[in-house]
């Protein structure tokens, strides 16, 4: 009779286990990255006598917890890791270089359209060199054009800026995740395999990692207890409650550089969030390199060519620009009656008519302005094509994990009535088991 006991104080305990597990997962069931739980139960030895010559034959124990299991493919972990650290990295690249076209700005207010229309006001003025006003027009039109590489060049930097901010987020971001790796991992050494405490401690785990490899490519491995193992660049990160932090710093021509905290240099980044981050700004950093490049060329060319002029005094041409770079470009000239459109043998508008052939076609700097914002629109439309796939194969692998870690409601509804009813079961056996023997008890 005390094994119906022993069974149905067993059954009720273990089926107890199995209810809270399932509602664990219906309260957790919007919970990101929390993987289903499930309670595994097991024939409980029966107790025997320790004679030698006794033999039992009708011995029962009952069940017992063998432990709490957690749904989970280490396989689909790696692969929704992989797919958050390429989604990672072209959502970052895709903000910035969409920022450093804006900053680059090719509508009527950019070097480009405002550079066409001053060669519209120069071949107006051909056509009457003598008019005042289209001689204001024109030099207006000049300082205009120096004004935009300005502005470009002071959006450019802002974009530099901004990517050099939302990277230094990027590496607090990671260094938190691993200093919170060490802690799991000292946890998961002290914590007994098989419980809701480490499985809990799994999930927060993986949630590092997920966080940590969505920002940088490290390489992870896996030690005693689950322990996370994290490198990167051929430094060691985490290894077991140890953590070591990393740094960024930002160059003056607007590019990153990585190093431990100790002040070691490390690669650059070559995916997640911060190697986005760090393809954007060497990109800003070649087009900031090219503005200035065109400006120091467009200061050479037009001063070349307003040189060979002549004014209406027959003195040369003076500078009408000066600056090396576009932030320092600026325009000279404000009196229309120094502008040199006379060709040397006298011509009223010689020099105009030279502007085609010495300030515009192959080579000029019209030319290869619309050569740099054609490279920057063709890398832009690349990368939200890498967007759009990155983001495609994230969702893929998020739900093939979610198929075998996810909550799905109405099986825990399920689960639940079923679990409910064998508990119910056992409740009953202690039941009829004390009222037998009360009965036996009253006969006696």
């Amino acid at each position: 009779m005390s094994d119906l006991f022993i069974i149905g104080a067993s059954g009720t305990k273990a089926y107890r286990s199995a209810m809270a597990a399932i509602a664990e997962n219906i309260a957790n069931a919007s919970t990101s990255g929390y993987a289903r739980r499930s309670v595994t139960t097991i024939e409980s030895g029966s107790s025997t006598a320790t004679m030698a010559t006794y033999i039992s034959r009708a011995n029962f124990g009952g069940t017992q917890v063998a432990g709490i299991d957690r749904a989970s493919d280490p396989y689909l972990d790696a692969s929704v890791r992989n797919t958050g650290m390429a989604l990672g990295s072209a959502t970052s690249r895709l903000r910035w270089l969409t920022d450093s076209e804006t900053a680059l700005n090719d509508t009527g207010t950019g070097i480009g359209q405002l550079m066409t229309g001053m060669f519209q006001n120069m071949e107006k003025l051909a056509a009457s060199p003598s008019d005042t006003s289209l001689r204001v027009t024109t030099l207006d039109s000049i300082s205009r054009v120096a004004q935009s590489f300005n502005q470009t060049s002071a959006d450019l930097a802002t974009v530099s800026a901004g990517i050099a901010t939302e990277g230094q987020a990027s590496v607090a971001t990671i260094n938190q995740s691993l200093a919170s790796l060490a802690d799991i991992n000292n946890s998961l050494l002290r914590a007994q395999p098989g419980t809701s405490a480490y499985a809990q401690l799994l999930d927060s785990r993986d949630s590092a990692l997920q966080t940590l490899s969505e920002n940088l490519n490290v390489t992870i491995s896996f030690g005693a207890h689950d322990s996370a193992e994290i490198s990167f660049g051929g430094q060691t990160l985490v290894s077991g409650n140890s953590a070591t932090s990393l740094s960024m710093a930002a160059n003056d021509d607007g590019t990153l550089s990585l190093s431990l905290a100790d002040g070691t240099a490390l690669a650059a980044p070559a995916n997640g969030t911060l190697g986005g981050l760090f393809s954007a700004a060497d990109t800003v950093a070649d087009r900031r390199t090219a503005l200035d490049t065109l400006a120091a060329q467009f200061v050479t060319d037009v001063n070349a060519w307003h040189a060979q002029g002549r004014t209406d005094a027959g003195a040369a041409g003076g500078a009408l620009l000066a600056g090396t770079t576009a932030a320092t470009l600026s325009a000279l000239v404000t009196d229309p009656t120094q502008l040199a459109l006379k060709s040397a043998d006298g011509t009223l508008n010689g020099n105009l008519l030279t502007v085609g052939s010495t300030l515009r076609g192959n080579g000029s700097v019209e030319q290869n302005w619309t050569t740099l914002i054609a490279s920057q629109a063709t890398l832009l439309a690349s990368t939200k094509a890498e967007y759009d796939t990155a983001t495609s194969r994230n969702d893929q692998s998020v739900a093939a994990r979610e198929a075998v870690s996810g909550v799905d409601l109405d099986m825990e509804a399920a689960d639940l009535l079923r679990i409910q009813q064998a508990y119910s079961a056992s409740a009953k056996i202690l039941q009829i088991a004390k009222e037998t023997i009360d009965s036996i008890m009253n006969i006696i």
